[in-house]
């Protein structure tokens, strides 16, 4: 291990990273981070070696957060896979169909948004809801006349709603488990933050769409044009919905996530041979068995449009196509290239330097909740992980919470306030590069993704105000007090032997 990395140096490593992503992402048009993250990897590598930091610690640095990704990496193949079987199988045009049957244009965005709560509350994933009510309401709010961005804001709002509020979720249990609270407590805390916050999104959503719906261009001939495609696309029946509703189902029961998704992605398989447009696509004068492979790989157009389509056909059209399990490897190579830079600053301490001088400021009860939140939504952008924003905000602030007497629920509960809630922000991020991914949309979603800026300026309002900051009775305090000095001193000997 080397010496600690001035302060100043932090900073140019931090700001060599921001300087880097303007110029690949904003100057060059391209929205590629790739390379920005590599070089400024590089930045972060060259100074840890310079302060005596060894290659090979920063290898292992490097190699312990790609390990954190991989069940993302996974995961992310899979779903590619999924929305293949699903889109050739039918399912994800069926809810469609159904949805724009059934939703009525002005009261979608608050639908959207409380279907995907309820989803992700069930499974305790924001990414398997995008993935698969996400992808199907993004298709609905085209065919209804909503931009893309608006969609998917409702749709991220209600995903990660659900994800942070669900006992399922790895983020939600994870929280308690590094600031000491237990996960009830640590939900029902969060209660009155997010459940404020989601109440002024959904009526903020009721709003939208209403004053939306009754500027939209979009008539009654429309509708029936855009479902008449649908239908002529692909095989419309309840049957197709059984895989989505096994892996809810699954989850729910608490079965391993991966098992489960790559089960949803299988019992599409047989339902592809019900959608005659989806197999004659595929098979191309090839094997059946070849062409779903071929599907679940690479993906599948699903309809014809005509010369004469109204635009809204031909936008919808790109709805219905997907890339299978290899569109999913440039989010893959864009989170590996991202931990080769968070991996680096976090075992050199570089983070925990920024982290410290932000607590040296924090004045108050108000003011430590700021630097918490802050730290958090900079570690997102910085480690580029969700679960590094939870996990170094709370190793670096527990103490300091303690000595405000502040009850652990109040740390965990600043920690998904502000760590969950703001990791879809940043492109470069595994969960925003992932959103971006499955709803097809760039950063111009974030406006509409109103509990997602929302909730964390609703917790650091609660902070200023002392609204539900539990503090500990005497007896817990002291109980902390001698727990932190029993570690110090297991710490000791351990240094000791």
């Amino acid at each position: 291990m080397g010496r600690k990395i001035p302060m100043w140096q932090s900073i140019l490593v931090l700001l060599s990273m921001v300087g880097f992503l303007v110029w690949g992402i904003v100057k060059d048009s391209g929205g590629e981070a790739h390379i920005a993250l590599i070089l400024a990897a590089c930045v972060a590598g060259f100074i840890s070696i310079i302060n005596g930091w060894k290659w090979a610690y920063l290898e292992q640095g490097i190699l312990a957060a790609i390990n954190r990704s991989m069940q993302a990496c996974l995961i992310l193949a899979i779903v590619g896979a999924m929305i293949a079987s699903w889109m050739a199988a039918g399912t994800i045009p069926s809810m469609m169909y159904y949805g724009i049957k059934i939703i009525a244009p002005g009261i979608f965005l608050f639908t959207a948004c409380l279907l995907c709560s309820i989803v992700s509350l069930a499974t305790g994933s924001s990414w398997s809801t995008a993935g698969s009510m996400g992808v199907a309401l993004i298709g609905v709010g085209t065919a209804l006349g909503f931009p893309e961005a608006m969609t998917a804001g409702a749709v991220v709002s209600g995903a990660y709603f659900g994800d942070k509020m669900s006992p399922l979720s790895d983020t939600t249990n994870l929280a308690p488990a590094v600031s000491g609270a237990t996960l009830f407590d640590h939900i029902k805390h969060m209660v009155f933050t997010t459940g404020v916050s989601i109440v002024v999104a959904l009526v903020a959503y009721l709003v939208m769409g209403f004053m939306y719906s009754s500027n939209s261009s979009v008539d009654l001939s429309t509708i029936d044009e855009i479902l008449g495609f649908i239908e002529g696309s692909s095989n419309i029946s309840l049957l197709t919905l059984i895989p989505p509703v096994f892996v809810i189902l699954a989850v729910t029961l608490k079965l391993p996530a991966i098992p489960s998704l790559l089960g949803g992605v299988f019992l599409g398989v047989p339902l592809m041979f019900m959608n005659n447009a989806a197999v004659s696509t595929a098979i191309d004068k090839e094997t059946v068995t070849y062409s779903v492979f071929n599907i679940l790989n690479n993906g599948i157009s699903m309809g014809v449009v005509p010369d004469d389509a109204s635009p809204v056909i031909k936008e919808l059209a790109g709805l219905l196509e997907c890339e299978g399990l290899q569109g999913m490897f440039w989010t893959i190579s864009l989170i590996m290239c991202a931990m080769c830079f968070g991996g680096i600053v976090d075992v050199t301490g570089i983070m925990s330097n920024i982290a410290g001088a932000l607590l040296k400021v924090a004045k108050g009860r108000g003011g430590l909740v700021l630097v918490t939140e802050f730290s958090c939504i900079v570690v997102n952008a910085i480690c580029c992980d969700q679960y590094l924003s939870i996990i170094l905000p709370g190793r670096m602030y527990k103490e300091a919470f303690e000595d405000m007497k502040l009850a652990p629920k109040n740390l965990s509960r600043c920690l998904e306030d502000s760590g969950t809630i703001t990791s879809n922000f940043f492109s470069w991020n595994t969960c925003g590069a992932t959103m971006r991914t499955f709803l097809g949309v760039d950063s111009g979603y974030i406006p509409y993704a109103i509990l997602n800026w929302l909730n964390p300026i609703v917790s650091i309002l609660f902070g200023f105000l002392g609204i539900t900051m539990t503090k500990m009775t005497d007896e817990e305090y002291e109980r902390v007090i001698a727990e932190r000095e029993a570690e110090k001193q297991a710490a000791l000997k351990a240094l000791e032997a």
